[in-house]
């Protein structure tokens, strides 16, 4: 993979990580999340 690529995705991956983290649990039920599906929700732009 290009390195260039490669950390895009990874900033990416980091950038959804913070603002889904930063949500309330109450939030994160609204829209179908737990605290635990936030690394593999994020890590789907990490690919």
């Amino acid at each position: 993979m290009n390195p260039l690529r490669l950390a895009k995705n990874w900033l990416s991956y980091r950038r959804t990580v913070n603002e889904l983290g930063s949500l309330s649990t109450q939030a994160l039920n609204d829209i179908g999340l737990t605290r635990y599906d936030i690394r593999h929700v994020a890590s789907r732009s990490f690919r």
